[in-house]
């Protein structure tokens, strides 16, 4: 089973080298047959160049440009319009996730057979160090109202470290969001769409350069509207986007 992992980049030349080194050596080590496709959106700084480099001297990592519309979603989208693997997952540039942590995803859904493997910071087992305080705050309120929405005990909906089967990725189709709230998207979809998935504890470290580009104050309409969508689809679609068993 060939893994994919889509790596968002937007202004990333202080990390992503560590980063794709990193996540390059685990996996190679680990023996996953594997691709790292970096998705640079439209960076206007030396992300590209340092993007070539990498691709020139570690066999499994490639990279695209999107030169459309930018931001986090769209990054991501632009990815999973291009992965090569039998599964994706979506991993942080500022090496915020851990290559660790992936392998151990990967080797649940090789074991299990799930359609999806989602991360849980937040839960026993899972590890979060220098987590903005505000954002904490905002994050745990945000997950909690997710919960109590859709009666669902999965309490991490906003983590963007997942992992998913391609035709757990061709089911969830459209989508629509262009942000950060894609991550909650695709989260909801999973469980709206009767798709399994597992939940194992993950680590989460806050970024050593640059700067974060999720911004509270831009989100929260955007949150608002999937969130909207989904319990649509949820209480009045009548199944019709379920899984085909």
């Amino acid at each position: 089973m060939k893994l994919s992992v889509i790596i968002p980049a937007y202004n990333e030349e202080g990390c992503i080298g560590e980063t794709v080194r990193q996540l390059f050596h685990a996996l190679n080590s680990a023996g996953i047959e594997h691709e790292i496709l970096v998705v640079n959106d439209n960076s206007k700084d030396n992300t590209l160049k340092i993007l070539k480099i990498l691709s020139e001297t570690h066999s499994t990592v490639r990279y695209i440009t999107n030169e459309g519309q930018n931001g986090f979603g769209y990054a991501v989208r632009k990815g999973l319009a291009n992965f090569t693997g039998d599964c994706v997952a979506v991993f942080m540039a500022d090496l915020s996730d851990d290559p660790n942590d992936l392998i151990a995803f990967y080797r649940l859904m090789e074991k299990e057979g799930c359609d999806a493997v989602f991360g849980a910071r937040w839960s026993k087992g899972g590890k979060v160090y220098d987590y903005p305080k505000h954002k904490l705050w905002i994050n745990r309120l945000a997950n909690n109202i997710i919960r109590v929405l859709f009666r669902i005990k999965y309490n991490d909906a906003t983590n963007a470290f997942k992992l998913y089967k391609r035709t757990t990725i061709e089911g969830l189709q459209p989508l629509l969001a262009p942000h950060f709230n894609l991550t909650v998207e695709l989260s909801l979809k999973v469980i709206i769409r009767g798709y399994s998935y597992k939940v194992l504890p993950n680590r989460w470290t806050n970024r050593k350069t640059g700067e974060s580009k999720l911004k509270i104050r831009e989100m929260g309409a955007r949150y608002f509207f999937i969130l909207l969508y989904c319990l649509i689809e949820k209480y009045f679609s009548r199944g019709d986007f379920k899984k085909k068993w």
